[in-house]
């Protein structure tokens, strides 16, 4: 598999300048990272959430964890995480535990960790566990650019 389609055409269709690169398939975020030798930090992962009215993407780097705690601070108590059905159910075009973090592609709102504006470039799954999106914060910022912002990731 390469993108999934539903990002390969939202890039597209907003003229993104990024780059597509293959690695040894991968398990987990922190397996990719290490696999293709980039920083965690820049690496940023997508969580999705439920709340009572959808979902909710939250955008982390890999070395840090959703802090629940803080986020139902910023969008309401009854936030929490989004089951493996209700994930495979948003991201009908990515593999179990690929999801990429751009959320209005898939017609989820966003919330972004401060932490992530600080990278110069970033990292993110393509949809696979075998192709990572690569592109520059400038790029990543204007694909989120609806987003909120917040602090909400922990590194423990």
């Amino acid at each position: 598999m390469a993108l999934a389609p539903t990002l390969e055409k939202y890039l597209a269709d907003r003229g993104i300048t990024y780059d597509v690169i293959s690695h040894e398939r991968t398990e987990s975020s922190l397996g990719t990272v290490e696999t293709s030798h980039i920083s965690a930090d820049r690496f940023a992962k997508g969580v999705l959430l439920r709340d009572r009215q959808g979902y909710w993407l939250a955008v982390v780097p890999a070395s840090r964890h959703v802090r629940l705690s803080d986020l139902k601070e910023d969008l309401g108590d009854r936030i929490d995480l989004a089951s493996e059905e209700e994930i495979a159910n948003v991201f009908r075009d990515c593999i179990r535990g690929a999801i990429p973090p751009f959320g209005e592609c898939y017609g989820l709102d966003v919330i972004v960790d401060n932490s992530i504006d600080q990278q110069p470039e970033l990292y993110c799954e393509g949809g696979d566990h075998a192709t990572l999106v690569h592109m520059s914060q400038a790029e990543f910022a204007r694909l989120n650019g609806q987003a909120r912002h917040g602090s909400f990731a922990s590194l423990d």
